[in-house]
């Protein structure tokens, strides 16, 4: 796939961008070359290759990642902040109804 000058033309449009002919060419080269790299990864043969969980895979199996255990480290103080709250109910906040 490969893109026209009329493709970056819609593009800057959408983006709401102004970009001369020069950028607007450039642009296009850019554009153009990365879908030519999508092309050729798109070309190579996947099939076998097991998708990985982390990138640190492809390089050190079987290393734990360091990931903190998820615990609570804050107190709930829901009711300290709903004191001031004009309304609430069963923890909610109650506000007025914008849309009918």
């Amino acid at each position: 796939m490969s893109l026209t000058i009329t493709d970056v033309d819609t593009l800057v449009k959408l983006a709401q961008i102004k970009l001369d002919d020069a950028q607007k060419a450039k642009t296009l080269d850019q554009l153009n070359g990365i879908f030519a790299l999508v092309e050729q990864m798109r070309a190579i043969d996947t099939t076998g290759v097991e998708p990985l969980n982390h990138p640190i895979d492809a390089y050190q199996h079987g290393v734990a990642l360091r990931l903190r255990d998820d615990v609570v480290t804050e107190p709930n103080r829901r009711d300290d902040y709903q004191k001031v709250a004009p309304a609430t109910q069963e923890g909610l906040y109650l506000v007025p109804q914008v849309i009918e």
